[in-house]
């Protein structure tokens, strides 16, 4: 289903440690809002999407958003990646340290491990689409929030890419919404 290009969509170029934006940015990994939970999200959804146009949308956002997810990884490594542990513990992020060393593991910026009870799926696809559209804008907003806690031009490049991404995935579930509504009133007629 899937072919992987072996590089991130968008280059992430972040030359300084920086823990506490690395912290901040554990929302949109592991976060009820964040990249992994919009990408199964999405992957799920689909399947219960009657129409094939929005369900091949679904499939190709749901995708990207794994993408994200590859690209937010990165960026939290390239901020850590030489903290000592005396640094981690001052930032706060020593539990992250006590357990995990300097791997990543989904969870929002307070710790709390990412679970499956942020996905919303209720086979009506409306309902879900609305719901898309709404995580969409939910994460634009924390893309803002981001761009302004940094001041780092390769973290504010790759986050402004990324919070562009959040605005046409918002257009195109618009669109999705449209179609799907357009076929169920068909549905009605006939």
């Amino acid at each position: 289903m899937w072919i992987y290009e072996k590089k991130l969509q968008y280059p992430v170029r972040i030359d300084k440690c920086d823990l506490r934006m690395a912290r901040y940015l554990f929302t949109q990994y592991g976060g009820p809002d964040g990249e992994l939970s919009a990408a199964i999200r999405y992957l799920n959804q689909r399947y219960t999407i009657p129409t094939n146009e929005a369900k091949a949308l679904l499939t190709d956002i749901g995708t990207e958003e794994l993408a994200h997810v590859e690209m937010i990884a990165t960026m939290i490594y390239q901020l850590t990646k030489d903290a000592t542990v005396e640094q981690l513990e001052a930032a706060n992020m020593g539990s992250f340290y006590a357990i995990r060393d300097g791997a990543l593991f989904p969870a929002d910026a307070n710790g709390v491990p990412w679970t499956a009870a942020y996905i919303q799926a209720h086979a009506d696809p409306i309902t879900d689409l609305h719901e898309d559209m709404a995580a969409e804008q939910k994460a634009r907003a924390v893309y803002e929030h981001l761009l302004n806690l940094t001041d780092d031009p390769g973290m504010k490049d790759a986050l402004s890419f990324l919070r562009e991404r959040e605005v046409v995935h918002f257009q195109r579930f618009g669109e999705a919404l449209r179609i799907v509504q357009e076929y169920q009133q068909q549905k009605k007629i006939y």
